[in-house]
């Protein structure tokens, strides 16, 4: 799809809801929304299933989530039915964290969180991408997580990595919005996430930038 294609798409779209948007992609072919039961997923996943309950939902499950985020995966997961695909690494945590440390990465060991982010989460995420080859990618992406790339983030966008459309649906809402919503349709959610892959909210793990050339 062309730079003129994508942009021709969003001035469509511009005005529309969420709610909108997710239903204008899921009628453009096989969609697959990504998911990591950080705070605030129910709300992308309750928007899809509402419009297409057996959309496959992609989850990299690293192993090293805290408890509280694996009983909030399975809240979202019975609360919406959802047609849950996890996707594991090939080394399990426990054998990652006895090579290195022995403890999760902290946000100032750029070396640490880097090696975790492509061996536990980059390559399932491409391996499950690669299985699933979705038409239309269904993301959580919002501007305000990443100040960095906010400017050249849209509602749709071409993915030239995995050959779909990818979409964001709630790219402008604020935790104002999101609050809003889980109150309204009484979704679980949990704030105690913590990103190995990431450190912090504003780095960046690689799951919507380029990916490194080992990770595919």
């Amino acid at each position: 799809m062309t730079p003129a294609e994508v942009q021709a798409i969003n001035q469509q779209l511009q005005g529309s809801s969420p709610g909108e948007i997710v239903s204008w992609a899921l009628r453009k072919g096989k969609a697959v929304v990504t998911t990591n039961f950080r705070p605030y997923e129910a709300v992308i996943l309750h928007l899809v299933t509402q419009i297409s309950p057996k959309t496959e939902v992609l989850w990299v499950d690293h192993g090293a989530n805290f408890p509280e985020t694996y009983r909030f995966a399975e809240s979202c997961r019975q609360r919406l039915e959802l047609n849950l695909r996890p996707y594991l690494p090939l080394m399990t945590s426990a054998h990652w964290l006895a090579l290195n440390g022995g403890q999760l990465p902290m946000p100032d060991e750029v070396e640490r969180v880097e090696s975790f982010s492509r061996i536990m989460k980059l390559e399932p995420f491409v391996r499950g991408m690669k299985e699933l080859a979705p038409q239309v990618w269904i993301t959580a992406l919002r501007r305000e997580q990443n100040p960095q790339r906010a400017a050249t983030l849209q509602h749709v966008m071409w993915d030239e990595k995995f050959n779909c459309l990818k979409v964001n649906p709630i790219l402008d809402w604020t935790p104002v919005e999101l609050e809003a919503y889980l109150a309204e349709h009484q979704l679980p959610n949990e704030r105690t996430y913590y990103d190995p892959a990431k450190g912090d909210e504003k780095h960046e793990c690689g799951l919507h930038a380029k990916l490194v050339t080992d990770s595919k």
